[in-house]
């Protein structure tokens, strides 16, 4: 019984984890369905928001609250700059340009913080408590962060079903050629879509925050397992992602129940290679 009690407590700390996962896939999958780039820095942002909230609470003295507000504009921002500075001049050009260009943009921003902070890990000092129910302990921040994250999928949801900009949004991620004959200033909404990618990456920093140290190279812990998220609900497939996360968190954390946390990051992975044989367009990508 108290074997059941655990894998019901493994099962559970999946689904809060896959929330934040299912978060940071939704904005990749957002930039990547409307400006149809890859941006391989995109954990980068949320290590950009960590830092921007840890400076603004510790050093600064700002509330926590304020702090997330000020980090979701501030990466809003940055993913707008992102758009317009970098990955305008290369939109039409190879997709092995655009990978490099990002990938270099990663390196860059590591760089940066690592010049700016150094390598040290830092966190908010926050203690927050864990819950107990029924002999099965839940971190209250990951409680905390799949909550937020499930309220802002929604948000996000009504945003793009209900706003002219959500239409638009839709559109040319449906069909980029046509929406220019229907009055849809394409670059407007790829800005649109950027700025909103950011500040997505920017709550996911809210969320993780709460979990995790800051450091230059968190993007590291994140990044990768975000991209195949993506890549395995099928690029630009925002349900496609949304349920992917799931699934990839699952294995996550059933893997480091049954062995240990580092063989469930393995097993998801090898998951991932399978299936990229088995349906290389993803579990919900159509073939091209």
């Amino acid at each position: 019984m108290i074997f059941d009690i655990f894998l019901v407590e493994a099962i559970i700390n999946g689904i809060l984890f896959g929330g934040v996962l299912a978060l940071l896939a939704l904005g990749l999958n957002l930039v990547f369905g409307v400006v149809d780039v890859v941006w391989i820095c995109y954990a980068e942002l949320v290590m950009v928001g960590m830092y921007s909230i840890y400076w603004g609470n510790n050093h600064f003295g700002l509330p926590l609250v304020i702090c997330v507000v000020i980090a979701i504009f501030a990466v809003a921002l940055l993913g707008f700059l992102i758009h317009f500075l970098v990955i305008r001049p290369i939109l039409g050009t190879p997709p092995i340009n655009q990978l490099l260009v990002t990938g270099g943009l990663l390196f860059f921003m590591q760089s940066l913080a690592t010049l700016l902070f150094t390598g040290d890990f830092r966190n908010l000092g926050l203690h927050l408590p864990v819950l107990e129910l029924a002999e099965m302990y839940i971190s209250f921040s990951r409680l905390i962060a799949f909550v937020t994250a499930l309220l802002a999928m929604v948000a996000l949801y009504m945003f793009l079903k209900r706003t002219y900009l959500g239409a638009a949004i839709r559109a040319i991620s449906q069909d980029r050629e046509v929406v220019v004959l229907m009055g849809v200033n394409p670059q407007r909404v790829y800005l649109v879509a950027s700025a909103l990618g950011g500040g997505l990456a920017g709550l996911g920093a809210a969320l993780l925050i709460l979990q995790y140290d800051v450091h230059p190279l968190i993007g590291i812990s994140f990044g990768p397992i975000t991209f195949m998220i993506c890549v395995l609900g099928g690029l630009g497939n925002m349900i496609g992602g949304f349920i992917a996360a799931f699934v990839m968190s699952q294995l996550i954390s059933l893997g480091g129940f049954f062995l240990e946390t580092e063989w469930g990051y393995v097993i998801a992975f090898v998951f991932f290679i399978i299936m990229m044989f088995i349906r290389p367009q993803g579990l919900f990508g159509n073939r091209s």
